[in-house]
């Protein structure tokens, strides 16, 4: 029986001359150029193909190139931010540095009328009693601080210690109603007791006859009496006098120098062994009255 199809040549003899014939188009291609035509051809056709094909990956690869210099410039950006705000902080604090620099600068060079030992002290606490006119301070009896140590800031006296432990003391402000200072007006030297009244920004100087020569804006320096104040120190300024004649003495008040609403550092005057009778308790103002009356 016949086969339908012929049988063709065996596979060896096709494929040698398969191989024959690509040999002759290079040579021919080499030589001659047979075929450049024909490649061009197939070059325009092929190209936007390959190019259809790469836009994947060049749309991956700039993505991701974009991304990440997205990343990297969020990255700058947010490492400026903390470095600003480093800078900001830093500022700030030699702010607050050359400020407090400033106010101990002053302070040392407060006006001292005597050779007195002077400690700096920073202010600790301020006492919540509405009726009591107290801060505490951090400096204590392992630092020289003593009961009845004058205080003073670099505009004026602020009050005298109270209250001491090794680490800490508290300070009685001027203005406490429980305090009184023997002072003396700077303009005339006539000597006065001067009283708190409760109010941080307000003095009173009481049985003040009508007739003494006092003015608004005289200054009242501590007159150096009662043993707790050096003579000389400024405290405070005559900001009104009344002269009723209907009363027995004249009304007058005064405004505190220092600057007791803004403490931030105070100076400590003396020690145990310059001031006389520290180990006692802050003096009666009935004392105060009594020697300021027999000068």
């Amino acid at each position: 029986m016949k086969p339908i199809f012929k049988r063709g040549a065996p596979i060896e003899i096709r494929l040698f001359l398969a191989v024959v014939v690509a040999v002759g188009m290079l040579v021919a291609d080499g030589k001659f150029a047979t075929f450049q035509p024909l490649r061009n051809v197939l070059t325009s056709i092929v190209t936007p193909i390959q190019y259809l094909a790469s836009l994947p990956t060049y749309f991956f690869t700039e993505s991701s190139q974009r991304l990440r210099s997205q990343e990297e410039l969020i990255a700058e950006r947010d490492a400026f931010i903390n470095e600003i705000m480093i800078l900001r902080e830093k500022e700030q604090r030699f702010s607050i540095l050359e400020s407090e620099n400033a106010q101990l600068r002053r302070l040392l060079d407060a006006p001292v009328k005597i050779n007195l030992p002077k400690t700096v002290a920073e202010l600790l606490a301020v006492d919540n009693n509405p009726y009591v006119q107290q801060v505490v301070l951090n400096k204590g009896t392992l630092n020289g601080t003593f009961t009845r140590q004058p205080v003073i800031d670099d505009k004026g006296v602020v009050g005298q210690i109270v209250d001491v432990t090794p680490t800490s003391s508290r300070v009685l402000f001027i203005t406490d109603i429980s305090h009184a200072i023997p002072v003396r007006n700077q303009r005339n030297n006539t000597r006065y007791i001067l009283n708190g009244s409760g109010n941080i920004d307000q003095l009173s100087l009481k049985f003040v006859p009508h007739s003494h020569d006092l003015l608004v804006g005289d200054i009242l320096v501590t007159s150096g009496l009662g043993g707790i104040f050096p003579e000389g120190y400024p405290v405070a300024v005559i900001e009104q006098v009344t002269r009723d004649e209907s009363r027995p003495f004249a009304l007058v008040t005064a405004s505190p120098l220092a600057r007791l609403d803004s403490l931030r550092y105070v100076l400590l005057l003396g020690s145990s062994g310059v001031i006389e009778n520290s180990n006692t308790a802050e003096r009666p103002q009935s004392d105060l009255l009594s020697g300021a009356n027999n000068e």
